[in-house]
């Protein structure tokens, strides 16, 4: 089977997946399942349903950019931003929630959207358990809850020591078989503590990276973030990541060395977000890439058709 796994969730998988997608349709994302917040919050509270947000943008990144899924593309986009029950809420996620219903199956409803949008490739959920992420801070108290540790109430100072989800979650056998069977493994980039780790915490899926003979490549963060990787270096995201896969787990390390504007950059200072410092002599165990990652707009991202050309090359 082959091909290439991406595994994250967020904004950092819809990235990559968006450039790879113009070079083959042999992809895979496997989606992290623990969002507790926003439009995808509400559907999981109110109906117990798997949180959508992080597959509906996968869904959209693999989607073909032609006249034909346009307007599919457009509705899966479209956020509510009136009405009492209505705003907040992505229509994307209210169609997934829908199908969930309809078909009483989160993955058979992840496909038949793929279905109707064309995929060039698949998505799938890291596991169909409905568990919650929590994390254990440095003084002891368990935060619970993706969103609350992503936007904390609690003092941003304070280091995670440890996460684990509750209940505990199995991984979804497709999503085992796809990162076995993978050439590459793309790790990230996206939130070490929010989108990427809690991955790993689903039984069977270190095992199933461990066990793979793909090429794996780790895509660190462009920016520390406030509250969650506050200070850390490039090496520091790698040795949390091998806490999970295991010493020298991760083949190619790629890392971004353009800082963007500086009155960009000052936008993030004021928010305590720093671009992240490669230590290369930290860094020895891994084949590093380090380069201009940045797509040059108002937010600092990495730009997607770099990345893919970079991995693709490999």
């Amino acid at each position: 089977m082959g091909g290439i796994v991406v595994i994250g969730g967020g904004t950092g998988s819809f990235t990559v997946l968006k450039g790879l997608k113009r070079y083959t349709n042999n992809l895979t994302a496997v989606v992290s399942m623990f969002d507790s917040g926003g439009s995808t919050g509400i559907l999981r509270d109110e109906l117990g349903h798997l949180p959508p947000g992080d597959v509906r943008r996968c869904i959209l990144a693999l989607a073909p950019e032609d006249t034909h899924t346009d307007v599919l593309r457009d509705l899966m986009s479209f956020r509510f931003e009136n009405g009492k029950g209505l705003s907040g809420h992505s229509l994307g996620n209210l169609l997934l929630t829908a199908l969930k219903e309809i078909t009483k199956d989160e993955v058979l409803a992840i496909e038949r959207l793929s279905q109707l949008l064309g995929l060039k490739g698949r998505v799938l959920p890291v596991t169909i358990d409905n568990s919650h992420l929590c994390a254990v801070m440095e003084n002891g108290t368990i935060v619970r809850g993706e969103t609350n540790i992503d936007i904390p109430d609690h003092d941003p100072n304070l280091k995670i020591t440890k996460l684990f989800v509750d209940p505990p979650a199995h991984a979804l056998i497709d999503a085992i078989d796809a990162l076995k069977n993978a050439d590459k493994i793309v790790i990230g980039p996206g939130d070490l503590y929010t989108s990427i780790i809690p991955n790993f915490l689903v039984k069977g899926i270190p095992e199933a990276i461990k066990e793979s003979k793909a090429k794996k490549i780790y895509i660190c963060n462009v920016m520390t973030k406030y509250g969650e990787t506050n200070d850390y270096k490039a090496s520091t995201f790698l040795k949390e990541i091998e806490k999970y896969l295991g010493e020298k787990s991760v083949d190619v390390m790629i890392c971004n060395t353009e800082l963007g504007e500086e009155t960009l950059l000052k936008k993030y200072s004021e928010e305590k977000a720093y671009p992240v410092e490669i230590d290369v002599e930290n860094l020895s165990h891994v084949q590093l890439i380090a380069d201009d990652f940045l797509n040059k707009a108002e937010i600092i991202r990495h730009d997607s058709m770099k990345l893919a050309k970079t991995i693709m090359n490999l």
